[in-house]
């Protein structure tokens, strides 16, 4: 079937994918626009399980100010390749997720950097409210396991849905790219400050570090 070059460009926009990936999975989905784009994304996230068990030793820090310097960000992107840590698309990779973080206030990168603390007692919070309703012993695991995992949503970066696209994720956003260039990416961590409150949010112990450099 004939592929029109405007459907191929606006997928390519949406998906960040070359223009052959976008043509096949158009001609593969019979013309379908949504369903190409979900075969697009899918095939990104398979390239990016491919990538995983490789070393992201480059990248690069970046810092973003918003707000008339009311918010500033740091956050630490890593690659595989200086050749794609320097690039533009990489680079604009990173302001995304800068200015994400700036604007949503992820407490964490992932879930596996929530403390366990911090989750047992987010969960035991749910139980008693769901005993408080009167729900019964059986349903309320699968109830807070529900509420847990948009507890996750809300304050780890990687699940938090992005700005500037509310129908992916970060996480989402990063296989996209990693799916582009074909070069694991992943970030190492951030932090976010607030003027007139200090240190706002923080990843692992990058401020620490921040702190020790500027001799706080």
């Amino acid at each position: 079937m004939a592929i029109d070059v405007q459907t191929i460009s606006k997928i390519r926009e949406l998906t960040g994918a070359g223009m052959m990936d976008v043509k096949n999975a158009l001609e593969e989905t019979g013309g379908d626009e949504e369903k190409a784009i979900d075969l697009l994304r899918k095939k990104g996230a398979a390239k990016a399980v491919k990538r995983a068990g490789k070393v992201a030793a480059e990248g690069a820090v970046v810092s973003y100010i918003h707000g008339a310097g009311r918010v500033g960000v740091l956050v630490e992107v890593n690659c595989e390749t200086d050749f794609v840590g320097k690039s533009d698309s990489f680079k604009e990779l990173i302001k995304d997720i800068a200015m994400h973080i700036a604007a949503s206030s992820p407490l964490y990168v992932s879930r596996e950097e929530v403390p366990v603390d911090v989750l047992e007692k987010e969960k035991s919070v749910y139980v008693e409210q769901m005993r408080e309703q009167g729900k019964p012993e059986d349903m309320i695991e699968k109830i807070v396991g529900g509420k847990v995992d948009k507890f996750y949503a809300e304050i780890c970066l990687l699940e938090q849905d992005f700005i500037k696209d509310e129908d992916k994720t970060v996480q989402q956003l990063i296989e996209e790219k990693i799916g582009e260039i074909g070069e694991k990416i992943t970030v190492r961590r951030f932090a976010r400050y607030e003027l007139g409150e200090g240190i706002e949010k923080k990843s692992a112990d990058f401020v620490a570090e921040v702190q020790e450099q500027l001799g706080e």
